[in-house]
């Protein structure tokens, strides 16, 4: 397993953020996993585990910001196995 990584920010930088300094991780965790998403470098679930919010507050982020859903069949099966129907969408 990779250790956690973490990513220096100058404090000259944090500081010139116009976010409130309580919010600040939270906020960048989204804003990075919203972009690595749009990209496609991250898939749906793995953006929702690196910005640390529920997959409805993630969805409903990416609708705010126009980013269009990429739904491919691995995600499909996802979605089906979190909602309970086992067998994903192979029937299985």
């Amino acid at each position: 397993m990779l250790p956690e990584l973490t990513i220096p920010i100058p404090a000259e930088v944090r500081r010139a953020l116009r976010i409130p300094e309580r919010e600040i991780v939270a906020r960048l965790q989204l804003e990075l996993a919203v972009h690595l998403y749009e990209e496609w470098l991250l898939t749906f679930g793995k953006a929702v585990e690196m910005a640390q919010v529920s997959r409805w507050h993630f969805a409903e982020e990416l609708a705010k910001r126009k980013i269009p859903r990429h739904y491919t069949e691995k995600d499909l099966d996802e979605d089906l196995t979190f909602a309970g129907l086992a067998g994903g969408a192979d029937g299985r």
